[in-house]
């Protein structure tokens, strides 16, 4: 069930709140495939009675009540654990909720519980987690993708209709593609970073993943908008009138940069599936060109000198003094080090040190400042590209969901699994995937689009169009547990 099928049964009276929220809590609490750290089942209940007790009484409601969703971890929730996936947090539980979850549950929406993800959202397999790797409900072999792949899973295995995720170099849209779920990252500053635990703080973005566009749309209705509390809020809400069903893309212009096509790198079936897709867009009356975007090749050096640099100065805070896990020491510095030592993993020390290291002296020009200058760079190229076109299409990953283990010992392969979606970020556009396609191994593919500042409701348009006229969104991996449809 999509978020906007269960909203129409719930107000057609065929299901109720608590039907929902059982069938969410019971695949959340079977975790078939690692994707929850924790369940509020008896917050989640009570909230779910309230609301069908509401809606009896003929009461106004919020436009997602009932709907039962989740939280990556990486989101704070007042007294509830938030851990960010590592060690170093064990043990805290916020004062407060984030704006996007304050706001979802205004919305209506009961929060079931936290999801896992990469260690402070540092990769692209949800293997890099403090508390045991995720796996793909598509195939418990293969990773789903990262970091947000506890939301992406629980989306694609039906624990949830809706989830939160942060997307800082992809980590919404690549796990959406690798699940066969629908990814939204807004535009930078469309949704508040208030209450989201930082990573690099000039690319992180509060996102939506969902069974479908029109589902993704609705929730992040529900969470933007500018927000006092994080400087960075764009002042600009969001009108889901643009997702009228059945429309068709006659005078859209859509762009395909022949950079996302490269000769070698780029999966064949994936390959196949897009191009299938952008078929599919034009047969919808879309007008499609080919454009450029020639900085895209350094997008990769310039997204990890920048973002291990913010990340190196944010967690900075994590030493044992204020909050989290604190290590035995006898002396200030052996606290910290002990501390910092044990609790963070081996990427997040990874990302640390080279961080430290491009804003060190005699560094910083050579790395950090050039990264800033490239970083201009692509983002007039796109500038430049919306110029011409509405949208551009692209596919999301290069390839489909890899092995468990596969990319660990070898992180330049791990890193290039968001060659695609890194410039976004960049740039601070936002972007869509969605399904498209499978590969020979049965294993999903999927579509981004990538918009103007604040041009969700173009992606969102050509997505929807898409979707009603395809089905791919619909399949389901196979033995998915289905505990929200058996409550239907």
């Amino acid at each position: 069930m999509t978020v906007e099928e269960a909203l129409g049964a719930l107000a057609a009276g065929q299901t109720t709140a608590v039907e929902l929220t059982t069938g969410a809590l019971e695949g959340a609490r079977a975790n078939a495939n690692g994707a929850w750290l924790i369940t509020d089942g008896e917050r989640a209940l009570r909230e779910a009675a309230a609301i069908d007790a509401a809606r009896a009484g003929g009461r106004e409601v919020g436009p997602l009540a009932g709907i039962p969703v989740g939280v990556k971890d990486l989101f704070c929730t007042r007294g509830l654990a938030t851990t960010a996936g590592s060690r170093i947090l064990e043990g805290y539980a916020p004062t407060y909720d984030a704006t996007a979850v304050s706001r979802l549950r205004s919305a209506g929406a009961i929060v079931v519980g936290k999801l896992d993800m990469d260690e402070f959202a540092m990769g692209s397999s949800t293997e890099n987690t403090a508390f045991g790797p995720v796996t793909n409900p598509w195939d418990s072999a293969r990773i789903p993708g990262g970091s947000s792949g506890g939301s992406a899973a629980a989306v694609s295995e039906g624990s949830c209709l809706a989830a939160l995720g942060t997307d800082t170099g992809g980590s919404i849209r690549q796990p959406a593609a690798m699940c066969g779920v629908v990814g939204l990252k807004p535009t930078y500053g469309r949704v508040s970073r208030f209450g989201v635990i930082a990573f690099a703080s000039s690319l992180d973005t509060p996102g939506v993943l969902a069974g479908s566009v029109r589902g993704a749309g609705a929730v992040f209705s529900a969470i933007a908008g500018p927000d006092p509390h994080d400087a960075t809020s764009a002042d600009a809400a969001f009108d889901l009138g643009a997702l009228a069903s059945g429309a068709d893309l006659a005078g859209v212009r859509l762009g395909v940069p022949r950079e996302y096509f490269p000769g070698d790198g780029l999966d064949p079936d994936v390959a196949s599936a897009v191009e299938a897709a952008i078929d599919q867009l034009r047969g919808l009356g879309a007008d499609v060109v080919e454009v450029e975007l020639p900085h895209t090749e350094y997008a990769i050096a310039t997204y990890y000198v920048l973002a291990t640099a913010e990340a190196s100065s944010n967690l900075a805070r994590f030493d044992g003094v204020r909050y989290g896990r604190r290590a035995e020491a006898s002396t200030l510095d052996e606290l910290y080090t002990r501390t910092r030592g044990a609790g963070f993993g081996d990427e997040v020390k990874r990302r640390i040190l080279l961080g430290t290291f491009v804003l060190s002296a005699g560094y910083y020009d050579a790395y950090y400042g050039r990264a800033s200058r490239v970083r201009t760079l692509i983002r007039r190229d796109f500038e430049r590209a919306f110029e011409q076109v509405d949208a551009l299409v692209t596919p999301t990953a290069p390839t489909t969901a890899f092995r468990r283990g596969e990319r660990v010992d070898d992180p330049l392969q791990m890193y290039l699994a968001d060659v695609f979606t890194i410039s976004a970020n960049l740039a601070g556009v936002p972007g869509l995937s969605l399904p498209c396609g499978f590969d020979t191994d049965g294993l999903p593919i999927g579509l981004q689009l990538l918009g103007p500042h604040l041009g969700e409701a173009a992606l969102l348009r050509v997505g929807a169009a898409y979707e009603d006229a395809t089905d791919w969104h619909e399949r389901r991996p196979p033995g998915r547990p289905a505990a929200i449809e058996r409550k239907r």
